[in-house]
């Protein structure tokens, strides 16, 4: 056998892959419908870049980030850079700096990849797609429900089936731990308990918060039945607003969108790293991975702002395939027609034979078309 020094160009790192040329246009479309509901919504799209200085990216709500940021140094400067694994604290830095005098709420859309250093059990994940929106300098149901409302209709448009959004109140629950008065070993037993919704072990661990506790892991499920809890549980004044709040963005929701399916989770609070007030997980029932997320959060200068996350690669495998361009096979003598044009702007895709063959249906059926352009007329094969 013969030994060679060349590298095997076709691995890649762990958590990386290669989408090829129907998978890459479907990704494309999808999330061109996504940015084109939020266009329609008066959210203008930015683009943060995919690399930036480590004390920039990290700073404020993007320390919750630290743990998922791939780092590097850079060759010129020699300060230490890191690679985006979210785009929400980019999008917050933006609006604090280049467009800190734009009219408030400022609506913006983004849509790029992330890079993420990967958590167990999770390290085939460590590039993803996002496409989302902010809405920054408003801090009101009305502003919850549109983020809402908006993601849900990109999932129509889409063609989603039976997804439903589950909503919680991270700040709700932390501020009944601390409540508590537990450190260490006893209040992570009790966020643990709270995690695995095990109700007799938060009755058991809960202490002076044990009922209410237990009350809030009760109330997770429809949005019906979670509301009759809220409304009655006894909260501290200062909790209460919370609970309150949560209340108020699902009532509004089922007056505007009736048909809309709600869950809630009063108990939820794992996984949301920055987030301060109401918060949304969007889930399909074809899928087990939630389609994307989202919340309230205070922006740079504790500005408030709310948004939602899509998780492309997620989303578009719930949605309906995506129609691709049906491929014409153009004969050589008919590739500068006007009638090769005129395909194009309906929507075909039109392959151009480079060279005279005997054998066109061979020719196209080769090159994956379903159609011949030949003689000014369209064929089928």
């Amino acid at each position: 056998m013969k030994l060679t020094d060349e590298p095997d160009t076709a691995l890649l790192p762990s958590g990386f892959i290669d989408l090829l040329q129907h998978e890459a246009e479907a990704e494309a479309q999808g999330i061109e419908s996504v940015m084109e509901v939020f266009a329609a919504h008066g959210y203008e799209r930015v683009r943060p870049p995919l690399l930036e200085f480590e004390t920039s990216l990290l700073h404020g709500a993007g320390q919750a980030l630290e743990e998922q940021t791939f780092r590097l140094m850079d060759p010129e400067s020699r300060r230490m850079m890191a690679l985006r694994p979210d785009m929400t604290t980019q999008i917050a830095r933006i609006a604090a700096t280049r467009l800190a005098a734009t009219a408030r709420p400022l609506r913006l859309s983004y849509a790029g990849s992330c890079i993420l250093v990967g958590t167990p059990g999770r390290e085939g994940q460590r590039q993803i797609s996002q496409a989302g929106i902010e809405l920054i300098g408003a801090d009101s149901v009305e502003a919850d429900c549109e983020v809402v409302l908006i993601a849900a209709e990109a999932l129509e448009k889409l063609g989603v089936e039976e997804y439903s959004f589950d909503l919680s109140c991270p700040a709700l629950v932390q501020a009944l731990v601390g409540l508590s008065g537990y450190t260490g070993a006893r209040r992570a037993a009790l966020v643990h308990a709270l995690d695995r919704k095990d109700i007799a072990a938060v009755a058991e661990l809960g202490g002076p918060v044990a009922s209410v506790l237990t009350a809030l892991v009760e109330a997770c499920g429809p949005s019906d039945a979670a509301l009759a809890i809220l409304e009655t549980i006894d909260l501290p004044p200062e909790i209460r607003l919370h609970a309150d709040r949560l209340v108020a963005v699902v009532r509004a929701l089922h007056l505007r969108a009736p048909q809309l399916r709600l869950t809630v989770d009063p108990a939820e609070f794992r996984g949301w790293q920055y987030h301060t007030g109401i918060c949304m997980t969007v889930f399909a029932r074809s899928q087990r991975e939630e389609l994307g997320r989202g919340g309230r959060y205070q922006a740079q200068g504790e500005e408030p702002a709310c948004g939602l996350t899509f998780r492309p690669e997620i989303l578009l495998r719930a949605a309906r395939p995506i129609v691709l361009r049906p491929r014409v096979y153009v004969a050589a003598e008919m590739q500068d027609s006007a009638g090769a044009a005129r395909l194009r702007a309906e929507g075909y895709a039109t392959v151009a034979g480079l060279d005279t063959v005997d054998d066109l249906p061979a020719e196209a059926r080769r090159l994956n078309c379903t159609f011949i352009f030949v003689a000014d007329e369209l064929i089928t094969l």
